[in-house]
């Protein structure tokens, strides 16, 4: 009786563990700690941009062409210089050059129009004002420079301060400033200021006082300068209401010089 009972209980024994076979135990394969600390955070690495795609060769691609283009082109009373002085002396008439003068400064009346209409910019107006003082700063000193260099014969032989044109220059500052400050509300005004300036180096032909080459370039000239005052602005003040109080306003003064006149009302 005694060994049909153990009998039974290792036959139990074996269907049990033919059921529920004993795990074999494996060892964890350790981890690698070498380099725990080259990435702390586990965040990627940012992707870096190519130079075609980044802020600076956007910003000086087109003004580079314009100014290439102007300065091969600029042989004097030659090539395309010559042709577009006589077709322009054929269909248009010398008009006063007080109103090229006077043209250039246009687009800031625009942008100073625009921001009393209440027209949100893209930054507030104390930066918009260090931007204009900026742009304008290395507009003059660039196309100064050239001038003294370069000592290209005007049409009309006035000077040897043709190349680049100054008045282009500025016209093309002030109508990319009114364009990168509100182009996220409209193209319009963009658009509008650019046909301004592009108005300005037409006249500049029309009185004889460049060639195109030099307006060309001189276009490039202001819109490379908008761009890097832009570039290398860095807005300290944000959007707070001291920028918002403070107005801008064309003015004319005594003797007939256009300029701007600043209003200043301090905020609560």
């Amino acid at each position: 009786m005694r060994s049909i009972i153990v009998t039974r209980l290792a036959a139990a024994m074996l269907l049990f563990g033919a059921f529920h076979p004993a795990q074999a135990q494996v060892k964890p394969t350790p981890t690698d700690t070498t380099k725990k600390y080259a990435n702390p955070g586990s965040v990627s690495a940012p992707v870096k941009a190519t130079f075609f795609k980044s802020k600076l060769f956007k910003a000086v691609a087109i003004p580079a062409v314009l100014i290439t283009y102007g300065a091969i082109t600029a042989q004097g009373d030659a090539g395309v210089n010559r042709d577009a002085r006589m077709f322009v002396q054929k269909q248009f008439r010398p008009v006063s050059t007080g109103f090229d003068n006077t043209l250039i400064i246009a687009p800031y009346f625009e942008l100073a129009a625009v921001a009393l209409a209440g027209v949100e910019s893209r930054d507030d107006r104390v930066n918009t004002l260090l931007i204009i003082a900026k742009g304008e700063a290395i507009m003059l000193a660039s196309t100064f420079a050239v001038k003294q260099l370069r000592g290209e014969p005007r049409p009309n032989e006035s000077d040897n301060l043709s190349f680049p044109s100054g008045h282009t220059a500025q016209a093309f500052l002030a109508a990319s400033i009114v364009h990168t400050e509100f182009r996220d509300k409209s193209q319009w005004y963009g658009i509008g200021a650019y046909t301004i300036a592009t108005s300005v180096a037409a006249l500049r032909m029309v009185n004889d006082k460049h060639w195109q080459s030099d307006v060309v370039a001189g276009a490039g000239f202001g819109i490379l300068s908008a761009h890097l005052a832009y570039l290398s602005h860095r807005n300290r003040w944000g959007r707070k209401s001291i920028g918002r109080d403070i107005g801008m306003s064309p003015t004319y003064f005594g003797n007939g010089t256009p300029g701007m006149s600043l209003s200043w009302r301090p905020s609560k």
